[in-house]
């Protein structure tokens, strides 16, 4: 059975996978965004051995420029590890110069933290050399290619926003019952 593939009009015809080959297909997209991920990190690699964090830090610091100024006790949900952890990278981050943390005005016994304007900067760097990166990619494609990543990426945007929709629903605890949290290296 062949189907549109919607984005693209029907000028091309997808056949349609059978549910009992969902899974490979699902591995061999896994498979070769391994592969080009690999591929890719070889050109951006003494870009990145510049940076002197560690990639629990840089979680944090990109949960703060996605999210903005969060609690401490934000951080240790959004991250889900526990209050300690988040304070060592929280502590870290901070002499680094990249986060401040300050009292809360509405609270003073809850803790902000937020990202500095070079903080900031760290974050903006890496998009841009992952914008960059892209570009080239993109650059080497036919239209006809162009536009199939366009319509893949929009169907990942739409299973992303399902995703999230779950983990919004999943994450709510009943009242009473903490989440659980698990303890990364900082």
């Amino acid at each position: 059975m062949l189907r549109c593939q919607r984005s693209i009009g029907c000028s091309r015809r997808i056949p349609a996978i059978h549910p009992n080959d969902r899974a490979a297909a699902t591995e061999e997209i896994i498979a070769r965004y391994e592969e080009l991920m690999h591929r890719m990190a070889g050109s951006h690699a003494p870009e990145f051995l510049e940076i002197a964090v560690t990639m629990p830090q840089a979680k944090l610091l990109y949960l703060l420029g996605a999210a903005g100024d969060l609690h401490m006790s934000e951080l240790v949900g959004r991250l889900g590890v526990s209050l300690s952890t988040v304070s060592g990278l929280v502590d870290r981050v901070v002499e680094a110069g990249l986060a401040s943390r300050h009292d809360d005005p509405s609270d003073r016994r809850q803790v902000v933290v937020g990202l500095t304007t070079a903080g900031t900067d760290f974050i903006d760097r890496f998009r841009e050399l992952n914008a960059r990166q892209m570009r080239e990619l993109l650059d080497l494609l036919d239209d006809h290619e162009l536009e199939g990543a366009r319509a893949t990426l929009a169907a990942l945007a739409r299973a992303g926003d399902l995703l999230a929709a779950r983990s919004d629903t999943a994450a709510t605890p009943a009242p009473g019952v903490p989440s659980p949290a698990r303890k990364d290296p900082a």
